[in-house]
């Protein structure tokens, strides 16, 4: 399938996605609580078949926090990345992905413990790389961080 083809199968699922080309793949921003049905469509049918997560992280923007999941289809050989706009700051939320990617379990983790972004349904969430009384999440650009003091 050509980005031509995945930018319309996106688009009859969600009308307001964002799509944009960027320098190596095609790129959907999408809100965050169409993200899983989205996902889950582009996974299961054949003309997508997406069965490969290789890449799950989040980004702290001002206004907005971000899931960007970067996808392949090894059978079909085309990429793309979605990227789920949360836009609550102050209690960013978003559904797992574990059911349909299980490598998602871990990247979800360890966004949860950087960011702060809570995966509901997620089966384990809990701190991954820092210890269980950290207080805050150190990459979201609020952080106050009194031995490197990086502002932002």
């Amino acid at each position: 399938m050509d980005n031509e083809a995945l930018k319309e199968f996106i688009l009859q699922r969600v009308p307001e996605a964002e799509l944009a080309q960027g320098t190596q793949y095609l790129q959907a921003i999408i809100p965050a609580e169409k993200t899983y049905a989205l996902l889950s469509e582009l996974k299961s049918q054949p003309q997508t078949s997406f069965d490969y997560l290789f890449c799950l992280t989040g980004v702290d923007w001002p206004q907005h926090m971000e899931v960007v999941y970067h996808l392949k289809s090894t059978t079909l050989h085309h990429m793309l990345v979605v990227k789920a706009k949360i836009s609550s700051r102050e209690n960013p939320e978003i559904e797992t992905v574990c059911k349909l990617w299980q490598t998602a379990e871990f990247h979800e983790r360890e966004i949860f413990d950087l960011y702060g972004i809570v995966f509901k349904n997620h089966p384990d969430l809990r701190r991954l790389l820092l210890t269980d009384d950290w207080v805050g999440y150190p990459m979201r650009k609020d952080y106050d961080d009194p031995v490197n003091m990086i502002a932002y």
